[in-house]
């Protein structure tokens, strides 16, 4: 399955006060090539493979669905570090948008980026964000978390 990934990425000096009340999921990610991405991911109790073209603001994604055994075969083989976050997915209000906020553990314990995928590139480049969001780190790509595994950035 592909679909056009378009999103835009904020860093967050802190947590939302309210966090505990939106849904979240532990998730563990490793990748196994970065140009192009190709990344596995534990989601809860679901295994992906996935590939990413290039591209900061918006890219092609394709997702396989993997076996737990695969991905601990595959993990094995992972380049770099390999990430740790628990996801909340928080609905903006007043829109029909979802923030999905990375609170990080493990290597980058403290990291907190929120990306927000949007429907079309016009309603992503015409987006306002609630100051809440942060920083518009999207075109940076040193948020990017095929680029957080290569190796350990301190200056984030």
């Amino acid at each position: 399955m592909d679909h056009m990934e378009i999103e835009r990425k904020y860093k967050m000096k802190a947590l939302p006060e309210d966090i505990e009340a939106f849904p979240s999921r532990q998730i563990e990610q490793a990748y196994l090539c970065t140009d192009p991405v190709v990344r596995i991911r534990q989601d809860g109790d679901q295994f992906y493979l996935t590939y990413k073209s290039g591209g900061l603001l918006s890219r092609t994604e394709y997702n396989l669905p993997l076996t737990a055994e695969a991905y601990a075969h595959l993990r094995d083989k992972a380049d770099g570090i390999v990430l740790s976050k628990r996801r909340y997915r928080i609905p903006l209000q007043g829109t029909a948008l979802t923030v999905e906020l990375d609170v990080f553990d493990g290597a980058y314990q403290g990291l907190i980026l929120a990306e927000v995928e949007f429907p079309t590139l016009e309603e992503a480049e015409a987006f306002t964000p609630p100051a809440w969001l942060g920083e518009d780190v999207t075109l940076s790509g040193k948020y990017q978390n095929s680029r957080l595994s290569q190796r350990l950035q301190t200056d984030l």
